[in-house]
This record gives structure tokens, C-alpha cells and sequence, in this order.
């Protein structure tokens, strides 16, 4: 397993700058963010894949400092109704492209998220059967977003990417284990899999290493990432809309690896990775806004090399 890092936290700084702060850490891949839901300006899609100069200077950049690139990341919603959706979807049919010129085969997204009928302006995330209309909702979500991702799909694997790594997250139609298993057999087949982030698995409820093991054949990319949960969840549960500057009120917070979940919890996490097979990029999500940036990083990094299997 390589070390590597969301380059979206250091998207304040130039790609030259992003690529110091990781040589310093020891870390040896990033994961660059292509548009959509990145602030990151390390990749400028249009200008990328049309100069293969361009496209050289940012791979020589990375190589001076020790780096290679995990994957691409173009998480957006390429369900959303009316203009937003299609330009999701050109930024993900733009970073197919990218990948396939880089030589990468693996590109992390996003579900999406439709509407909740043919008229809606925007996305409806349905978490309960009732009242009964959720569950019509729920089947036009899917008739909806079906073919959508078969044509997805199919761009991908036309410009050589074989692993689509989908993030499970709130306010996405796919979300979990079986929501995933359903995108796969109508849609993608198995090009689709996971990004296994933790974090938002902690708070929807889940159990990481439960669904690490369910989804042993199709991880294909993973976020190291931390969940905290707080006393407000006693009060308020742990659906909260509060923004995640607002973290002193909160029912839960994103925080660095170990402030969660202890190192003995991490250690279990990757050992049960690499039972289900997987050797691939450990790629630190940092969004703990509690404490510095280059404190949270070099935390993270140091729990992660004490306790990465041997």
C-alpha cells in the first residue's frame, strides 16, 4: 500500500508547492481533483488534454518530488437535472480522456443524484420508505439514473479506464454496499466499485470493515479519512446540516485519523485491506478544521506508517 494525498486541502497552493509539502511528508502519490466539486487548480482539464506539454510538465513536477498519481478525481453529480448534470458529465467524459493520455486506469466519482420526478429543478436523497411516495421517488431516481451510467460506463472503457472508484456519501443515490451491488448489475457492471472512505460510513451508521469484506472483489481506490462523533448526536442525531466551519455545534466532525478512531482501530481497518486483497493508494482526505493543516497532516502520515502492515 502507498501513502498519498487529496491534493484538494492544498488547493491555496501551485501544483510546485502541493508537490513540496508531500515530498516532506514522504508520501509517494497524489490523487488530483479535475473540476466539479474540487477547488484544487493543480488540473486544468481543457488545456491538459489538448497539450501533451502540459500534460509532461505536471508528471515531470511529480516525479521531482518522488510522486506518481493514484487516480484522477471528478466526484460531481452527473445526475443532476438540466445544465449542472451535463456539465458534471463533460468534466467526467474530460477526465476519462485525461486518464487514458496519463496512462491511469482509475478515476474516482460520485454517484450522483437525480430529482425526485421528470419536473424537479433539483436532487431529492430518499432515507426512508415512508410516506409512501418516497418510494415512487425512489423508482423514478433509478429508472433515471440507470442509463446515465451505462453511458458513463462505457465512455470510460473506451478510453482504457477500468475502475470507476464510487465514494459512498450522503445525499447520493448510491451510498452503500447494496445501493452499489444494484449501480453494478444495471448499469456498469464491473468497471463500477468503491472508494472506500470510512469516515462517512461512521456517521450514515455503517461498519468499514463489515463493508470492506462485502466489497472485496471491487475496491479499487481508498480515502483515509476520520469521523468523530459528538455529544450534540444525543440531542440532534446524527443528521446534521450545519456547516463543517460550524464544528464546536456539531453532531459529528471530519477529523484526522486517530482522533476518531484510535490506532488500534486503523491497524484493523488496513489489515482487513489487505485480507480482502487490496494493495493499492491510502489517499488522506484532510478536512479536520479543528486543528492546523500541517499539524493534521503530519498526524495522519505518522498513524498511518504505525500501523501499516508489514
Amino acid at each position: 500500500m502507498k501513502l498519498g494525498l487529496v491534493t484538494d486541502c492544498l488547493a491555496d497552493r501551485s501544483l510546485e508547492e502541493a508537490a513540496a509539502v508531500c515530498r516532506k511528508l514522504g508520501l509517494e502519490q497524489v490523487e488530483l481533483g479535475c473540476g466539479n466539486w474540487s477547488p484544487a487548480p493543480h488540473v486544468d482539464l481543457e488545456k491538459l488534454t489538448a497539450d501533451a506539454g502540459a500534460r509532461h510538465r505536471l508528471l515531470d513536477t511529480l516525479a521531482d518530488n518522488g510522486l506518481t498519481v493514484s487516480a484522477l478525481n471528478c466526484s460531481g453529480n452527473p445526475l443532476f437535472p438540466g445544465e449542472k448534470g451535463a456539465r458534471d458529465r463533460a468534466v467526467a467524459e474530460g477526465t476519462f480522456l485525461l486518464a487514458e493520455q496519463l496512462g491511469l486506469d482509475t478515476v474516482v466519482m460520485m454517484s450522483g443524484l437525480p430529482g425526485g420526478s421528470p419536473e424537479d429543478r433539483t436532487p431529492t436523497w430518499i432515507v426512508t420508505s415512508w410516506p409512501p411516495e418516497t418510494e415512487e421517488i425512489l423508482r423514478w431516481q433509478w429508472q433515471a439514473a440507470v442509463p446515465v451510467w451505462k453511458d458513463l460506463a462505457a465512455r470510460a472503457r473506451d478510453h482504457g479506464v477500468r475502475h470507476i472508484a464510487l465514494e459512498f456519501h450522503g445525499w447520493q443515490l448510491v451510498y452503500n454496499v447494496e445501493t452499489l451491488r444494484r449501480l453494478q448489475c444495471e448499469a456498469g457492471g464491473d468497471i463500477l466499485g468503491v472508494n472506500l472512505d470510512p469516515s462517512h460510513l461512521f456517521w450514515m451508521g455503517a461498519d468499514p470493515l463489515e463493508v470492506a469484506r462485502a466489497l472485496s472483489d471491487c475496491i479499487y481506490h481508498v480515502h483515509i479519512k476520520d469521523v468523530r462523533l459528538e455529544k450534540a448526536a444525543g440531542q440532534n442525531t446524527l443528521l446534521d446540516t450545519k456547516g463543517v466551519l460550524e464544528f464546536a455545534s456539531r453532531s459529528w466532525n471530519f477529523v484526522t485519523p486517530g482522533r476518531g478512531h484510535d490506532a488500534a482501530w486503523w491497524r484493523r481497518f488496513l489489515e482487513t485491506l489487505r485480507d480482502c486483497g487490496y494493495d493499492g493508494p491510502l489517499s488522506i482526505e484532510q478536512e479536520d478544521y479543528t486543528i492546523p493543516l500541517e499539524e493534521a497532516l503530519d498526524q495522519a502520515v505518522s498513524l498511518l506508517r504505525q500501523v501499516l502492515p508489514a
